[in-house]
């Protein structure tokens, strides 16, 4: 499902550069559901932005779904994550004119799908995630729960293969913490390969595996 190979990353800090990545190898199999850990500036956050093929790196193989993700034209990346990648982050990244059903349904206007049979799909995601009553809402009307709700519903819409969630428990607190786990756990059960960059142990420990990095480098790749 994803390869990589000796994947470095450098950012030039114009006199200086910073080394982030520093020769990562890794393999994830599809279904894995896997949390990265790691102090700030290990390179959690490089690391999942190159698998959402939202980052280039410099040198290297990454590998999704067989297909070598390498020297991408903005187009083609773009093409790829609307095909294989969901995204949840933290900061819910709803958009704030639009109600939780234009937002969940947002992906497939993307991919040319006709207004009423994406909102109708987008209702059954709403219904699936236990938000339908606020599909009208906008989301200054939501509790951080519901908002995030509406933006798993809109990252698994297009049924992608990866589900990338950067601490998607950050703003939440710990009732809704635990309720977002499951629904991420749940999604998981069903085949979805998942991957959560997370701070909290208490989100580790609900996946199946944990990779620890560190200064750039997988520290230990735990599986339980």
């Amino acid at each position: 499902m994803i390869t990589l190979k000796n994947i470095n990353k450098t950012y030039d800090m114009g006199q200086a550069s910073l080394h982030v990545l520093k020769g990562i190898d890794l393999h994830i199999d599809k279904g894995e559901y896997i949390s990265i850990m790691g102090a700030s500036g290990s390179g959690k956050s490089t690391l999942l932005n190159i698998l959402g093929i939202l980052d280039n790196y410099d040198t290297g193989d990454y590998y999704l779904n067989d297909i070598l993700i390498k020297n991408l034209s903005e187009k083609q990346a773009a093409v790829y994550r609307n095909e294989m990648i969901g995204f949840v982050f933290q900061s819910f990244n709803l958009i704030n004119f639009k109600n939780a059903l234009e937002n969940v349904a947002l992906p497939l206007y993307y991919k040319n799908v006709s207004r009423k049979k994406r909102n109708i799909i987008a209702m059954e995601y709403l219904d699936q995630m236990g938000i339908k009553d606020w599909a009208y809402h906008l989301p200054n009307e939501m509790s951080g729960g519901q908002k995030q709700r509406v933006a798993i519903a809109r990252a698994i819409i297009s049924k992608p293969k990866v589900l990338l969630a950067d601490e998607p428990t950050g703003a939440l607190d710990s009732v809704t913490t635990v309720e977002m786990m499951k629904v991420l756990t749940e999604l998981n059960s069903n085949g979805l390969t998942t991957i959560i960059v997370t701070h909290e142990k208490s989100v580790a420990d609900e996946t199946r595996s944990i990779i620890h990095l560190k200064d750039g480098l997988i520290e230990s790749f735990e599986k339980k």
